[in-house]
């Protein structure tokens, strides 16, 4: 995942889903080998659920 695609994702984390900076973090540190795997790792770890998962892949379809 580019680093501006990134960046943009993770604003949309914060701002729209309400999930924290903690978390975000969380999930940067475990899916360091798999980037384009974030979301997952963020729903593995419940730190988002079902719904909050199928909006941000709508996010990246369209972003």
């Amino acid at each position: 995942m580019k680093f501006n695609k990134l960046a943009n994702l993770i604003r949309f984390l914060q701002d729209d889903l309400s999930v924290p900076s903690n978390s975000i973090d969380l999930a940067l540190r475990h899916g360091e080998n798999a980037p384009n795997a974030f979301p997952m790792v963020l729903w593995q770890y419940g730190l988002i659920n079902l719904e909050q998962l199928d909006r941000i892949f709508d996010w990246l379809e369209t972003a």
